[in-house]
């Protein structure tokens, strides 16, 4: 064999054996989204488990609202009242979506929120935009600044609902930040969850007919593409975006936030999507390690009654794997305190366990079971307690013999 072919095999054999003993990295296993930019994340952990041009800038469309609806719900509340002017649905383009309203309708948030989030009201976004901040540029505002506080930093909006603008921009893992905050919003997560609702009479239409339908076929117990654990969150279409669609899905213990940008057609968002929810469900799963105050590890405790003290996981560890890591060998690392010295209090915070499962990291306290009392040492207490007495008698004669020492002077003066 030569030298040029002995290196080969070389680098060919160590190339094999980190991909056979990697616990951290695997292939996709085929998965590939035909869309401009895919992502999916567990929400729990912040587990990527795939992504292709995820930081890569597109054209939102809709999806945009999803920051909207979640700065008004911070800045008002469901029944407050919205004025309708001709400025909030004047400049529309014919081909958006509007609910209708009309001008100078009273129309509440909550009604607005509705148009918004399930018809995907164009006008509605308008509306709330100028209730909240005066005009869609102070609005606009708003929104990026908050965009920035949530991480997002390859994002630009120009307007609450979507509308192109070449201005107008994000990317699939800022609208992942955007969405996993707006979900913790528990009146957000109910309106992206709704299927149909019916908007109130107002003071300029009096009928009860403009019933706003849920755009995600997800949410539509009607469709073939019906998921009962599927909770929104929102789709959005322009020629310039493409079709997108971000979904939030949990079940058997995992919460998965998947995003499509740029899909080819609107029902392909939604077989996409599909793919990526198996492939999920499929491939990771949610594994509980230890329950909280499950006993880690006995140590010895130094100058101690009871030298063997249990120590406790302060909470429940649950970690997010592929399924093709077994639990059994999954190692902790575990940091005690250098020094382990009674007495020590039931609580007492003695080290921690630490797991490094799939590329995250897992942690929990060690805590002490019991209260520890230290040992009493009777031999060191005689010799400590004689040492204490005989000071005690030195100090004693010394005092005697200082007295003594100034009455004789004394006396040696008066004669």
């Amino acid at each position: 064999m030569n030298r040029k072919i002995y290196k080969i095999f070389i680098v060919t054999t160590i190339l094999i054996i980190i991909l056979f003993n990697s616990n951290n990295v695997y292939a996709d296993d085929g998965l590939s989204i035909n869309a401009k930019s895919s992502l999916i994340v567990e929400v729990n952990s912040g587990k990527i488990i795939y992504e292709d041009n995820a930081n890569m800038q597109n054209y939102p469309a809709s999806i945009t609202k999803i920051l909207t609806a979640i700065i008004v719900l911070e800045n008002c509340e469901l029944n407050d009242m919205a004025t309708v002017s001709k400025s909030a649905i004047s400049n529309i383009p014919i081909e958006y979506v509007v609910t209708p309203v009309y001008v100078g309708e009273k129309i509440s948030i909550e009604d607005l929120l509705y148009a918004l989030m399930l018809k995907s009201a164009n006008d509605a976004a308008y509306v709330l935009a100028e209730h909240v901040a005066g005009s869609v540029e102070a609005f606009s505002d708003m929104m990026n600044k908050k965009a920035e506080e949530l991480g997002c930093k390859n994002s630009h909006f120009v307007n609450p609902n979507g509308i192109h603008d070449e201005n107008h921009y994000t990317t699939a893992y800022d609208m992942y930040l955007i969405a996993k905050y707006a979900m913790k919003n528990e009146i957000f997560a109910k309106i992206v969850s709704t299927y149909q609702y019916t908007l109130s009479a107002t003071n300029k239409y009096s009928n009860k007919d403009r019933v706003m339908e849920n755009t995600n076929f997800f949410i539509n117990p009607n469709s073939k593409y019906y998921n009962k654990s599927v909770n929104g969150i929102k789709t959005g279409t322009t020629s310039q975006a493409g079709n997108c669609l971000i979904t939030d899905i949990r079940k058997n213990g995992l919460d998965i936030i998947t995003i499509i940008l740029g899909a080819k057609t609107k029902e392909s968002r939604f077989s996409e999507t599909n793919k990526m929810i198996d492939y999920s469900f499929s491939n990771y799963t949610n594994t509980k390690l230890h329950e909280k105050g499950d006993i880690i590890k006995t140590v010895e405790v130094k100058k101690a009654k009871n030298k063997n003290l249990n120590l406790v996981i302060s909470d429940e560890i649950n970690v997010i794997k592929n399924v093709k890591i077994k639990t059994e060998d999954i190692e902790p690392e575990i940091l005690l305190s250098e020094n382990i010295i009674a007495p020590i209090s039931a609580g007492q915070e003695i080290g921690t366990i630490k797991y490094n499962v799939d590329g995250l990291e897992y942690s929990a306290k060690l805590l002490a079971a019991d209260n520890i009392e230290r040992k009493v040492y009777y031999k060191e207490i005689m010799i400590v307690g004689g040492i204490i007495i005989l000071f005690v008698i030195i100090k004693r004669k010394s005092k005697k013999h200082k007295r003594l020492r100034t009455y004789k002077k004394n006396k040696y003066k008066t004669k």
